[in-house]
């Protein structure tokens, strides 16, 4: 389905905003880039520390705020 040539340069407002917003600040990509980066992209871990960190999990009980009697 081909669209006019009317429809073919539309843009939303939402898509002319964030033109606006990443034209008044530049370097607005490289911080969000740099935020993943610091929450989301970890470093693999080795198994060895995986199995520690496993063994030296306390178990928590089913219900916590019920007390074992």
């Amino acid at each position: 389905m081909k669209l006019s040539k009317q429809y073919s340069m539309y843009q939303s407002e939402h898509t002319k905003f964030i033109a606006e917003l990443k034209a008044k600040n530049p370097g607005i990509e490289q911080g969000q880039r740099e935020g993943r980066a610091l929450l989301w992209d970890k470093a693999p871990t080795l198994l060895s520390d995986q199995d520690r960190n496993a063994e030296s999990r306390v178990r928590q009980q089913a219900y916590v705020y019920q007390n074992k009697l």
